[in-house]
C-alpha cells in the first residue's frame, strides 16, 4: 500500500536545512525575515519567547518545538518585549562551517536553540505545509520519544561536528519533520479547519487517497472510488471535501499535474508519453489541463522550469 505522507514528501521534494545553533544570554533577541519554505526551531536548553505580529507571544520552554509552516516572520527573545537585532544569515553560515554555534547576547549564554527550514520542490503545487496551522508548537514531552531522540541526535551532531556533520544534520532534520507531521496527524484535536494532513486520519478519506495516489492514470470517477474504499458515493463527496479540501476530481487533477510537472522537467519524456502517464488519453487534453494549471502549456513549461531551475534533465524515463 502507498505511504501517502512519504510519497508526498518525496514528490514535492521536502528538504530540510540547518541553519545554526544559537548559544544566547540574556539579554538577547532575533528578528528572523519570512523564509520561502518552512522554519524550525527545537529548545534544548534555558527559555525563549516566539513572537509574531498579530499574534500573542508564546513562551517556549526546553525540549519544546516550533513549526512555523509558511515560514512567516517572527523573533525569538529572552524578554516578552526586549529588542530584537536582524538575524545574521551571514554569521549563521560561518558559525556552522566552524564549531556550529552561533552566540548572541552577553555571556554566559544559558538558552540554546536549534534553528532550521525547510524548502519544497516549486514543480509541486500540492499542499503539504501550506495548510497546517501558522504556529505549531509541540510541548516538551508531547511529541514522543522519537521525535525527542532526533533532537538529541541533531544536538550531539552539531557539538562534535565529524566527518559529512552538514550531510547528517540535514537528514536528522528531515527525521523531525516526519516525526513532527505524525504527532499533529495523532493529536490534532478535530476542528472545521481544512487539511491533506487531517485527512490521514480519517479512514475513508485515507483510503481514498490511498486509491488515487496508487493509480492516478485510472479515470477514477466519484462513483469507482467510492466502490474502491466501499463507502456510499454521498459518504464520499461529503467527507472527502470536508478534509482536504477539494473533490476528488480536482484533488487527483492537481497531483496529476504536479507529477506530470516533475517529468516534464526531469526527463525528455514526449509530452503524449507524460500526458497517458497521468491518465490523460490526448495529449491536446492533458495541454489544456496543464495549461489551466500551470499557466503556460508544457512545452513551455519544460523549458522555462530547466531554465530556471539549473536543471540537467536525465534523458527519456523508463516508464
Amino acid at each position: 500500500m502507498v505511504d501517502l505522507l512519504a510519497e508526498v514528501l518525496a514528490v514535492a521534494g521536502v528538504r530540510g536545512t540547518v541553519a545554526a545553533s544559537v548559544h544566547a544570554g540574556e539579554p538577547w533577541g532575533l528578528e528572523l525575515d519570512r523564509v520561502p519554505g518552512a522554519a524550525f526551531h527545537a529548545i534544548t536548553a534555558g527559555t525563549a519567547w516566539l513572537r509574531l505580529p498579530g499574534r500573542r507571544e508564546v513562551r517556549l520552554m526546553p525540549g519544546d518545538v516550533v513549526l512555523l509552516p509558511t515560514g512567516v516572520e517572527h523573533a525569538l527573545s529572552s524578554e516578552r518585549d526586549g529588542a530584537l537585532e536582524p538575524f545574521d544569515h551571514a554569521a549563521a553560515e560561518r558559525a556552522l562551517a566552524a564549531d556550529g554555534v552561533l552566540h548572541v547576547g552577553a555571556q554566559p549564554s544559558r538558552t540554546r536553540i536549534l534553528c532550521a527550514s525547510y524548502r519544497h520542490d516549486p514543480a509541486v503545487a500540492t499542499p503539504l505545509l501550506t495548510l497546517l496551522p501558522e504556529v505549531m508548537h509541540i510541548a516538551a514531552g508531547t511529541g514522543g520519544n522519537a521525535l525527542d531522540d532526533t533532537l538529541r541526535l541533531l544536538g550531539s551532531e552539531l557539538t562534535h561536528q565529524e566527518l559529512a556533520a552538514a550531510t547528517v544534520l540535514d537528514r536528522l532534520v528531515d527525521v523531525v519533520l516526519i516525526h513532527l507531521l505524525r504527532s499533529w496527524i495523532k493529536n490534532e484535536p478535530v476542528g472545521p479547519s481544512v487539511s491533506w494532513l487531517r485527512a490521514l486520519g480519517d479512514p475513508v478519506v485515507a483510503a481514498a487517497l490511498v486509491a488515487l495516489h496508487s493509480d492516478p492514470a485510472r479515470p477514477w470517477t466519484i462513483d469507482s472510488l467510492a466502490d474502491e474504499v466501499a463507502v456510499s458515493r454521498a459518504t464520499l463527496a461529503r467527507r472527502f471535501p470536508a478534509l482536504v479540501g477539494a473533490t476528488p476530481s480536482a484533488y487527483l487533477t492537481r497531483w496529476r499535474m504536479d507529477l506530470a510537472a516533475r517529468r516534464l522537467r526531469d526527463t525528455d519524456d514526449p509530452i503524449e508519453l507524460v500526458a497517458r502517464s497521468v491518465g490523460y488519453t490526448s495529449e491536446y487534453a492533458f495541454s489544456r489541463a496543464f495549461s489551466r494549471a500551470r499557466d503556460q502549456p508544457p512545452g513551455r513549461y519544460r523549458i522555462r522550469s530547466r531554465s530556471a531551475g539549473g536543471v540537467t534533465h536525465a534523458g527519456p524515463s523508463r516508464t
